[in-house]
């Protein structure tokens, strides 16, 4: 039997050069001579099937890392790309593929949370290296399926390299990491992913990177990722990025110069207009037809993987009614579960179901807030509201309580602060529903943050929510402040003052269903934070600097709000037997409390003898334990995480955070 390559090499063998370059575009016309239909290869399934009509939406990325259950992340990424089949093979009938409704997927994102700031950061699996790459190459082949011959999807690892805002200067921007920042932290689950999960593709960045174009750059693309690494996919570009070399990076001077110069360096498809000058590239003498042919070969034999051109792919067989079944849904709601995190619990959660509660904010019945940014469009959903609504027994009251960003209301609008001060007054507990939404934290010209280009300028939240619960904390009826947003904000101005501090990361379409579950005790809550809270802006560095001194738990100088990893339980853990050897850890967990749940169990190590690194993550694993049982548990310590240590360091462990 052929092979996919094989296969690729005599079909492309038979096409024309402009055929060829007609290819190496993301929306590739049919050739119809040789049968091959017109292909879109752009596609989204950060956290669900995006863009294509109604799908499950799960939590979004920077949650389900909050989870850090790697094999829950596998099922999810398996449901995300059963239902992405399920809908090709449906598309597929009409002949054509057009955007978003093929099978190569620009997911997920890898880039390294490096400054809470970064508008993107919640479509990341946070700020360390090593549990994104334990994420990541979870969901990698979750999603491309474990088919000996035919992938189930492609998956795309995105942003390569070094990107983490900030997102009005991505496009000219010129990010020099120390060469140590740069292999410990910005490329390091990128080769993690290409290691063990063998992704399909890489998308360049719209930077650069030390002077050259991330999409065309010789060190990153010919020397690391196709040199070092080995990687045998292809390599798309960020939309619009090719533009970006000659016309924002000034490193060429036209469009088929920039285009000539990506695919000499290994970018063999474009997301873009660029590579229409392809031709005009060959004439002019920039690039050869071989080196042509040999990028086309790469996505031709992608697509043969992926049973394009096949009658016998066992993903054909995927059936429509898999989309938003109730078994994806239901993996949905853990997920979300798994994805809340307890920072503050002075006994007064889980909530008696019996009790009036208030429910009060800005994001108590947003929809918005559920889904995060490249996200699905769920059939139905449940808000915060909705969720403590089904699962309370006493009363429950609403009021939005203010605008999530704008101060003060005009003479005609609505008084929302009065509403919320009355249904605190005739209730026992006030849920306060705070935080940001995906408009004020996201991609470039995001609306609310325009001046920013979707990056936030402060981790602060907006004066409007801050009277909000001056107000409310007057009245003396306890609160229990539930934070909703996708990255870290300053909460020292709640702490001391709410009886409880939930942070709800964009949880999905089954969020306020999850939400309610921990609330009023259905579950324990089991997350953990996969990036640092820091106290304050005082504690950030200039945006700019891609140095990772004084940044994430590894290099801080100082002590943060909440530091990576930290969650709390509503019942009690108690770690036994702990012993250590050169690759693992063991030990007993035992549930000293009275309600089952699931643990976390992280083992950090460290050098006390490195100078500028706390500590690194090097292994963690998540086990449920039935109240008064103990289960062992063994964690593989990370070979890649400690080969980062000198020979022969005397190392520390510490379970489940640095403190």
């Amino acid at each position: 039997m052929e092979t996919a390559l094989q296969r690729a090499k005599e079909l492309v063998g038979r096409m024309t050069l402009a055929e060829k370059c007609s290819q190496m575009r993301y929306n590739a016309p049919a050739i119809e001579r040789l049968g091959v239909p017109a292909y879109n290869w752009w596609n989204e399934a950060l956290h669900g099937v995006a863009r294509a009509g109604a799908a499950t939406v799960f939590p979004q990325a920077i949650g389900m890392a909050a989870s850090f259950n790697a094999p829950l992340l596998h099922k999810v990424a398996t449901a995300i790309s059963d239902e992405a089949r399920a809908k090709y093979n449906q598309y597929k009938r009409f002949g054509e593929t057009k955007i978003y409704q093929g099978l190569t997927f620009w997911s997920p994102n890898i880039n390294i949370f490096r400054d809470p700031r970064w508008g993107r950061g919640h479509e990341t699996y946070g700020e360390d290296p090593y549990l994104t790459g334990r994420m990541g190459t979870a969901f990698v082949k979750g999603m491309q399926g474990d088919d000996p011959r035919y992938r189930k999807v492609d998956a795309t690892l995105k942003h390569f390299a070094v990107h983490s805002g900030p997102e009005g200067l991505r496009h000219s921007f010129d990010a020099r990491p120390t060469e140590r920042d740069l292999r410990e932290t910005y490329l390091w689950a990128f080769k993690y992913c290409v290691d063990h999960a063998k992704p399909a593709a890489v998308m360049g960045a719209y930077n650069r990177v030390n002077g050259e174009p991330a999409c065309a750059s010789q060190q990153l693309l010919q020397d690391i990722l196709y040199g070092e690494w080995g990687f045998d996919g292809y390599v798309v570009s960020d939309c619009g990025a090719i533009n970006d070399i000659n016309a924002h990076h000034h490193v060429t001077e036209t469009q088929a110069e920039s285009s000539a110069l990506a695919v000499r360096k290994g970018c063999a498809l474009n997301c873009g207009s660029a590579y229409a000058a392809l031709l005009a590239a060959v004439d002019a003498g920039l690039i050869d037809e071989e080196t042509i042919t040999h990028a086309v070969e790469k996505l031709f034999e992608s697509r043969f993987k992926l049973g394009m051109f096949d009658e016998d792919c066992p993903y054909d067989s995927i059936p429509y009614d898999v989309v938003e079944c109730d078994e994806h849904l239901s993996l949905s709601r853990r997920m979300a579960q798994e994805s809340i995190v307890l920072l503050k619990n002075d006994g007064i959660l889980p909530l008696k179901k019996e009790m009036n509660v208030a429910v009060i904010g800005p994001n108590a019945d947003d929809h918005s807030v559920l889904l995060g940014n490249y996200n699905g469009t769920p059939s139905r959903d449940y808000t915060i509201l909705r969720g403590i609504q089904d699962a309370a027994q006493g009363k429950v009251l609403y009021a939005r309580g203010c605008h999530i960003f704008k101060d003060g209301v005009g003479d005609w609008e609505e008084h929302p602060l009065n509403e919320a001060i009355i249904a605190a007054q005739h209730s026992d507990v006030v849920v306060l529903c705070l935080g940001l939404n995906p408009s004020m934290e996201g991609e470039e010209e995001d609306a609310y943050n325009g001046d920013m280009s979707g990056d936030k300028s402060t981790l602060c939240l907006p004066k409007s929510q801050l009277k909000l619960f001056e107000a409310l904390k007057e009245l003396k009826t306890p609160i229990v402040l539930v934070n909703v947003t996708g990255s870290s904000v300053d909460l020292r101005p709640f702490v001391d003052d709410c009886r409880a501090v939930v942070q709800l990361f964009y949880p999905g379409a089954e969020g306020g269903n999850a939400l309610a579950d921990v609330l009023y005790g259905a579950v324990s809550p089991s997350g953990r934070l996969p990036i640092t809270f820091y106290k304050g802006d005082e504690q950030l560095g200039e945006f700019t600097d891609y140095n990772m001194d004084g940044r994430t738990y590894r290099y801080m100088h100082e002590k943060p709000l909440y530091p990576f990893g930290y969650g709390l339980s509503y019942t009690n853990f108690a770690y036994e037997n702990v012993t250590r050897t050169e690759t693992e850890v063991r030990l007993t967990v035992r549930n000293t409390g009275s309600m089952d749940a699931w643990r976390s169990v992280l083992a950090f190590l460290r050098d006390g003898q490195e100078a500028g690194v706390n500590g690194r993550l090097a292994g963690f694993e998540k086990v449920f334990v039935p109240a008064g049982q103990a289960k062992e548990v063994r964690i593989e310590l990370c070979p890649e995480v400690l080969a980062l240590f000198r020979e022969g360091a005397d190392l520390e462990l510490c379970l489940d955070t640095l403190d």
